[in-house]
């Protein structure tokens, strides 16, 4: 490994894109603050919402595949707000907030349960992956959370388990994470499970080691307390 995962900032003090101001505070429980102008709207989760201006206007924003979400326990709606005006947001435990700007043309793909918010100019998605916790907790695979920009810049805000550090890896570079500790990667880099038996000495037998390879080039995100969250059967 050329280059060892690096830390992401754990505050930003003024952040920006189209139609959007926001900052990024605390330690343990994280805030993220965020200023709307009235032309880009911002869409979230509702339990992540700590406060707002009484000016600002809160929406539905329905998603696609509703049944196989409820299935799953994740949200079938979510909440949109419409500035100008602000609005705060936290989730509700220790840990990591951080932005990811995704440029037009460009996708990433997150770990389900991590995502906070984004602004109304990327395009979610979520794809099934099967066979990948299946090994881990006898369940048929977990969702994962595409985000993508088309026509102009947009922000996503993501939540990690205790610190979060990114890899940057060039072409071809490889790094394997346990299963749960990964929160994002690049559409460009490549997921594959990898198993390893284990041996236990003089007692015979063995069992099983499995861990998650990713194969650039792109970026992955790596939560420093990874939480397997329950999965969908």
């Amino acid at each position: 490994m050329q280059k060892p995962p690096q830390p992401l900032p754990t505050k930003l003090e003024e952040g920006q894109a189209p139609g959007i101001r926001y900052r990024i505070d605390g330690e343990l429980v994280p805030v993220l603050h965020t200023w709307l102008d009235g032309t880009v709207p911002i869409y979230f989760e509702h339990h992540v919402v700590l406060w707002k201006d009484p000016q600002l206007n809160i929406g539905i924003r329905a998603m696609k595949g509703a049944f196989k979400r409820m299935v799953a326990g994740m949200p079938i709606f979510l909440t949109e707000a419409q500035g100008p005006g602000e609005v705060a947001f936290s989730r509700d435990g220790a840990g990591h907030l951080f932005p990811l700007h995704l440029m037009p043309g460009k996708a990433v793909l997150v770990r389900e349960h991590q995502f906070l918010a984004a602004t109304g100019n990327l395009d979610y998605t979520f794809n099934r992956v099967k066979g990948v916790s299946n090994m881990l907790l006898g369940s048929t695979g977990f969702f994962v959370d595409r985000f993508s920009a088309s026509q102009q810049e947009g922000v996503l805000w993501l939540h990690g388990y205790g610190n979060v550090f990114e890899k940057e890896l060039a072409q071809n570079e490889q790094i394997d994470i346990e299963p749960g500790g990964w929160v994002y990667r690049d559409e460009t880099v490549r997921m594959d499970v990898q198993m390893f038996g284990l041996k236990t000495g003089i007692f015979g037998g063995g069992g099983n080691m499995i861990w998650n390879r990713f194969t650039g080039p792109g970026r992955v995100g790596i939560q420093s307390m990874y939480l397997h969250m329950p999965t969908s059967e």
